[in-house]
C-alpha cells in the first residue's frame, strides 16, 4: 500500500508531531506511514482522512507488489 500522507501534511502545514497529536499516535507512527513501512489500522486511516478532509482512498492506494 502506498500513501500521500506527506503531501497532505505539507498542504495543511502540519509537522509530523502535530499530525500525530491530531490522530492520537506517536510521531514515529507518522514517520513509518510516510515511508510506507507501516499499514494503518482502519481507525487511523479514517482519522487521517478526517484531518485532511478527504476520502481514505485519496490518501491510500493499493499497489500490487507482484508487478
Amino acid at each position: 500500500m502506498i500513501n500521500n500522507i506527506k503531501e497532505y501534511r505539507a498542504k495543511h502545514n502540519l509537522t509530523q508531531e502535530e499530525l500525530a497529536k491530531k490522530v492520537n499516535v506517536r510521531r514515529e507512527t507518522i514517520v513509518f506511514l510516510e515511508k510506507n513501512k507501516y499499514n494503518p489500522s482502519l481507525k487511523l486511516a479514517f482519522d487521517l482522512a478526517r484531518v485532511f478532509e478527504v476520502k481514505i482512498e485519496d490518501i491510500f492506494s493499493f499497489e500490487d507488489e507482484k508487478k
